[in-house]
């Protein structure tokens, strides 16, 4: 049966996708850091909708982590344990809020979480995706700063891998957990395009999609607030606060729906390269921000985040070297 792996499937817009996917008949492989806590999920996916899903434990915060989870899966393909993957969902991410957190690799946190994780686990996991599949990269209205999005979280920074990587140390300036954030998912849809651009050159027919779900109470970044907010957050008068004020607006339900629809219907076959944002119950194709369209940002996004990953020659795809 058709494989659709998701990062971050096991909770929030990620499990709802799989839901999603999962009555269309798509077998899954959901990806995160607690094989225990994912295992039940997979559990009642398996027993509600009659379809395969594997558990696949995975840290993006953590380059060892991705490299040990693209070997057990390349293992798993070739024993015919599973198919070639139809599309991965780039979909695990957080925020971090308070002082600047590192990761194992002493990489800024959400930088490496949200960024350089995916980076590298979608190069690795290249020749493994069919051949017309897909890649979906979950980005954030956030990313660009002349929108309401983008200003009531901080404004996205340069996207510059190795001061992004290295915050806070030596005299570096530091970001607000907010402008963190925000840049992160700057990185992400720079690196959905580029993609898209070295794919189309390769003659390879796998698309790469960047999709904003919209403002949604119950993701990462609204746990990452005090609980008196997160609560008010997921009222209907905040909702409306914030339509008044054009924040983008999503909703777990359309969202995830929505989400499903990109990575799987045939519809969405021919919008690689693009920015897809799901907003007060309408998906549509709109832009992102100007930064993300800077051809020559992305191309040393890509070069210095291979250099951070420790990504190899022999480890790229063929089809990108």
């Amino acid at each position: 049966m058709p494989t659709i792996l998701i990062t971050g499937g096991h909770s929030g817009i990620g499990l709802e996708t799989a839901k999603q996917l999962a009555k269309r008949g798509f077998d899954l492989i959901l990806a995160g850091r607690d094989p225990n806590r994912i295992e039940l999920v997979a559990k009642g996916l398996r027993e509600t909708y009659g379809v395969k899903v594997i558990v696949l434990q995975l840290d993006v915060a953590s380059l060892a982590s991705v490299r040990s989870s693209v070997i057990e899966l390349r293992q798993r393909v070739v024993q015919r344990e599973i198919d070639v993957l139809e599309a991965v969902v780039c979909n695990a991410g957080a925020s971090f809020m308070g002082d600047i957190r590192y990761s194992v690799d002493g990489y800024e946190l959400t930088f490496a979480t949200n960024y350089l994780g995916h980076f590298l686990f979608v190069q690795l996991l290249l020749d493994y995706i069919s051949e017309n599949g897909r890649i979906v990269f979950v980005a954030s209205g956030t990313h660009d700063p002349e929108t309401r999005d983008g200003k009531m979280v901080g404004r996205a920074g340069r996207a510059d891998a190795f001061a992004l990587a290295n915050l806070g140390k030596g005299n570096s300036k530091a970001l607000a957990w907010g402008q963190r954030y925000s840049t992160s998912k700057l990185c992400m849809i720079l690196l959905a395009y580029e993609l898209d651009r070295r794919l189309r050159q390769s003659g390879k027919s796998i698309s790469s999609i960047a999709f904003d779900p919209g403002s949604i109470p119950e993701t990462d970044l609204m746990r990452s607030l005090p609980g008196p907010l997160q609560s008010f957050a997921k009222t209907s008068f905040a909702r409306w606060i914030t339509r008044m004020m054009g924040i983008t607006q999503g909703s777990l339900e359309f969202s995830s729906e929505s989400l499903a629809r990109v990575s799987a219907d045939a519809e969405f076959a021919q919008v690689s390269g693009k920015y897809l944002q799901s907003n007060d119950g309408t998906l549509r194709v709109t832009r992102s921000s100007k930064a993300s369209y800077d051809e020559s940002t992305a191309r040393k996004l890509w070069e210095d985040s291979g250099s951070l990953a420790g990504l190899q020659l022999s480890e790229m795809p063929a089809s990108l070297r």
